[in-house]
C-alpha cells in the first residue's frame, strides 16, 4: 500500500514480544524464578516436622499445615534478634559512607583539576580488580594491631573499602555527564564546589547515588564471608548466626526457612523502593 512505512526487523521483534502468547511464556518463565521464594516462604510458615516429611507444596492440599509459632519463636530467640540487629548496624554505615564518600570523590575525579587526577582515576579502576581474599590476612592482622578485630566497625571499614572503588568509578562516569555549561555558570555566579556539589551535581547524580546505595546494601547484608572472619561472637550478623543454627544431624527448617526468608525480605523491600531511581540509571546511557 502506498504510504506505508516497510516493516523493519526491529519492527518485528517488538510485534512478536508484543504477542499474547509470548507475554504469557514470560510470566510463566517469571513465576518459575519465584518458585524457591515461594517455597521458601511456605516452609517458614510450617512446623519442623512437617518440612521434614513432605513438600512445602503440600501446604495447598493441607491448609492446617500453615502456623505462625516460627516467626513466634524467632521473636523470641535472643540470638537471632541481636544477629538481625547487628546486621543493621554494620549495613547502614557501611553504605552511607560509601554513598557519601564515592559521591564527594567522583565529583572531585569528573570535575575538580588536581595534579595527578588521571592517575588516581586509574588507581580506583585498578583495585577495583582486588579480590576480597587478597586483603583477609593484612587487614586481620592490622585490626588485630589497633585493637577493632572482632568488632563492628572491623567489618564496616572492611565494607567501606572495598565498596569505595565502585562507587567512585560508578558516580565519576555519571558526573561527567552534567553538562558543564550549567556547572560553569554556577561558578560565575559565585557558587563555591561544595555548593554546586550538593545544590546541582549530586541531585540530578540521584538515580546513579540509589543504584549504588542498592547494590552496596545488598553486598553488605547478605555477606556472610567477611562476617566469619571479622566479626566477633558479639557483632556477627543474620548471615553467619543462620549458619550457626545448622545442626549436626538436622537441618533445623523452623529456624533456617524462617529467619532466611526474613533476611530475605529487607533487601527486596529497600531494592522495590528504590526501583525507580535503578531503572532510571540503568536507562540514563541511552537517553545521554
Amino acid at each position: 500500500m502506498a504510504g506505508e512505512r516497510p516493516t523493519t526487523l526491529g519492527g518485528r521483534i517488538v510485534a512478536l514480544f508484543s504477542n499474547s502468547i509470548v507475554n504469557v511464556i514470560l510470566a510463566l518463565v517469571a513465576v518459575m524464578w519465584l518458585v524457591p521464594t515461594i517455597g521458601l516462604f511456605f516452609a517458614s510458615l510450617r512446623t519442623s516436622q512437617a518440612n521434614s516429611t513432605s513438600g512445602w507444596w503440600t501446604v495447598f492440599a493441607n491448609t492446617h499445615q500453615l502456623t505462625i509459632e516460627n516467626y513466634q519463636a524467632l521473636l523470641g530467640n535472643d540470638a537471632m534478634m541481636q544477629s538481625l540487629l547487628n546486621t543493621v548496624i554494620i549495613v547502614v554505615p557501611s553504605t552511607l559512607l560509601v554513598v557519601a564518600i564515592g559521591a564527594m570523590a567522583g565529583y572531585a575525579l569528573a570535575w575538580i583539576e588536581f595534579p595527578g587526577r588521571d592517575w588516581v582515576l586509574i588507581g580506583v579502576v585498578a583495585l577495583m580488580a582486588v579480590p576480597l581474599q587478597v586483603a583477609f590476612i593484612p587487614l586481620a592482622r592490622l585490626f588485630g594491631s589497633i585493637g577493632i578485630f572482632g568488632t563492628y566497625a572491623a567489618v564496616i571499614i572492611f565494607h567501606v573499602s572495598f565498596g569505595l572503588p565502585f562507587a567512585v568509578f560508578l558516580l565519576r562516569n555519571y558526573f561527567t555527564n552534567i553538562s558543564a555549561e550549567l556547572l560553569e555558570a554556577a561558578r560565575i555566579d559565585g557558587a563555591s564546589e561544595m555548593r554546586i556539589f550538593l545544590r546541582i551535581a549530586l541531585p540530578l547524580a540521584m538515580p546513579a547515588v540509589a543504584s549504588l546505595a542498592i547494590f552496596q546494601f545488598l553486598w553488605s547484608w547478605n555477606d556472610m564471608l567477611v562476617a566469619l572472619i571479622f566479626a566477633g561472637p558479639g557483632s556477627q550478623p543474620i548471615t553467619v548466626e543462620i549458619q550457626s543454627q545448622l545442626r549436626q544431624f538436622s537441618s533445623n527448617m523452623d529456624i533456617l526457612s524462617t529467619g532466611a526468608f526474613i533476611s530475605m525480605v529487607v533487601p527486596l523491600f529497600v531494592y522495590f523502593a528504590f526501583q525507580r531511581y535503578f531503572v532510571s540509571a540503568l536507562m540514563a546511557g541511552s537517553t545521554k
